[in-house]
C-alpha cells in the first residue's frame, strides 16, 4: 500500500513540475531603449552595515538613460553605522537620495513603512525594489523596465544567493527552485508568491490600490501587494526568466537566521488559496514518504526516491543554466536533504503561533 501511495504522489509531483517547466520558459516582448519608462529604485535598510556598501556599489553601476532613474535608500532607523555608510557613499552621486522615515504612514510598521515613505517622494513611473543585502546586475533596472508595455502592472525577477559553501549553496538552490514555481504560477495567471528583493510595479497601479497603507499588515508585504494588483484584474503580471534581471543576495549566515526567514515566508504563505495549498500538499506528501523510507524500505521505494531527486535536479538545473549560474551537485544534494526537513517541519513552526522576528523587531 505504501508503495502505491508513494507512486501516485511521485507521479502527480512529476506532472506538476512538467507544468512548471513549461510555464517558466514563457517569453515576453521588450521595449526599445528610447521607450523605457522613468524608474525609482527603492532599498529599505536597517542595521545593514555589513552589507549596504556592496549593495550601493552595485546600484551605482546601473545602466539607464540619463535623467530617467533615481535611487532612494531608506535608512530605517538603523542602530549601527548603516546611515553613515549611506551618507558617505552617495554624497557626490546625484542619482542617489536618502531619507529616514519621520513617522508612520497610516498604521504601517517596519520595512513596509520605510518603502511607503520612499514611494511617496518618488518620481519614477515604475518602482523597483531590492534589499540592502543584495547586489544587482548592471542591466537589472533596464531589463526589468523594458518589460513594461502599456498593459503591464507588475514584473518580478529571479534572485539567487552567493554560493561559497554547502550551507549557502543549498539556500541558493532553494531560492531558484521556489522562484521558478512563483514565476510559473504568475505566468500562468495564478500568482502564488514573489520576492521583494527583486520586484517592480507601476507607481500609478500602486496608488490605485491605495498604497501599502491601503492593505492589511503583513510580514510578507511583497506578496500582499502582488495579490492586490492581481485582484484588480486590470493589468498583466509577468515573471520573465532573464539573466540580466538577476539579483544576488547574501545567504543567511546561520541556522537561526534561516529559521526566522522561513517562518516569515511560511506565515505569509498561509494567505494562499486552494491551488497554493494543493501545490504545497503534494510536496509535503512526497517528502513525508521519503522520510519514511527506512521504515518501508524496498527497491521500488528506493527507485522512486531517486527518481524524485532526479526530477528536482532536471527541474532546477535548466533554470540555473538560463540564468548562467553554476550549480554544484554536492550543494544540490544538501538542498534535497534540507528541502525534506524544512517542508515537513514548517507547518509545525507556523501553525502554533505567527510571531516573527525580523530586523530586530518582533511582529
Amino acid at each position: 500500500m505504501f508503495e502505491i501511495i508513494f507512486l501516485i504522489s511521485i507521479s502527480l509531483y512529476f506532472l506538476q513540475l512538467i507544468v512548471f517547466t513549461i510555464g517558466a520558459g514563457k517569453k515576453y516582448k521588450k521595449l526599445p531603449d528610447d521607450k523605457l519608462p522613468s524608474v525609482t529604485v527603492v532599498v529599505a535598510a536597517r542595521d545593514e552595515e555589513k552589507n549596504i556598501l556592496d549593495c550601493l556599489q552595485s546600484l551605482d553601476k546601473l545602466i539607464y538613460p540619463d535623467g530617467k532613474i533615481e535611487i532612494i535608500i531608506v535608512n530605517d532607523h538603523s542602530t549601527d553605522s548603516t546611515g553613515k555608510i549611506i551618507e558617505s557613499f552617495i554624497k557626490d552621486k546625484p542619482r542617489f537620495k536618502t531619507l529616514i522615515p519621520e513617522g508612520s504612514i497610516g498604521s504601517l510598521r517596519g520595512k513596509t513603512n520605510a518603502l511607503a515613505n520612499a514611494i511617496k517622494i518618488s518620481s519614477g513611473e515604475v518602482i523597483l525594489t531590492t534589499d540592502a543585502d543584495c547586489m544587482v546586475s548592471p542591466k537589472w533596472a533596464k531589463t526589468i523596465a523594458s518589460y513594461y508595455k502599456d498593459d503591464v502592472g507588475f514584473v518580478g525577477g529571479f534572485t539567487t544567493q552567493e554560493d561559497y559553501s554547502a550551507f549557502a549553496g543549498m539556500q541558493a538552490i532553494d531560492f531558484v527552485y521556489l522562484l521558478t514555481v512563483a514565476a510559473v504560477s504568475i505566468n500562468l495567471g495564478k500568482p502564488l508568491s514573489c520576492i521583494g528583493n527583486n520586484m517592480s510595479y507601476r507607481k500609478s497601479v500602486y496608488l490605485e490600490i491605495g498604497g501599502y497603507e491601503g492593505l492589511p499588515f503583513s510580514v510578507t508585504e511583497d506578496f500582499n501587494l502582488l495579490m492586490a494588483i492581481h485582484d484588480m484584474k486590470l493589468y498583466k503580471i509577468i515573471y520573465p526568466l532573464d539573466e540580466n534581471a538577476l539579483v544576488t543576495s547574501k545567504a543567511c549566515p546561520d541556522w537561526k537566521t534561516l529559521y526566522w526567514q522561513k517562518k516569515r515566508w511560511g506565515v505569509g504563505g498561509m494567505k494562499s488559496d486552494l491551488i497554493g495549498y494543493s501545490v504545497m500538499a503534494w510536496g509535503y506528501i512526497v517528502h513525508g514518504a521519503m522520510l519514511l523510507l527506512p521504515f518501508f524500505f524496498s527497491l521500488s521505494v528506493l527507485y522512486l526516491s531517486v527518481f524524485k531527486i532526479l526530477i528536482d535536479f532536471y527541474f532546477v538545473k535548466p533554470v540555473f543554466d538560463k540564468l548562467k549560474l553554476k550549480m554544484r551537485f554536492s550543494h544540490f544534494l544538501a538542498f534535497e536533504l534540507y528541502f525534506i526537513v524544512y517542508v515537513l517541519i514548517l507547518p509545525f513552526v507556523v501553525l502554533p503561533n505567527r510571531k516573527v522576528k525580523w530586523k530586530g523587531r518582533t511582529f
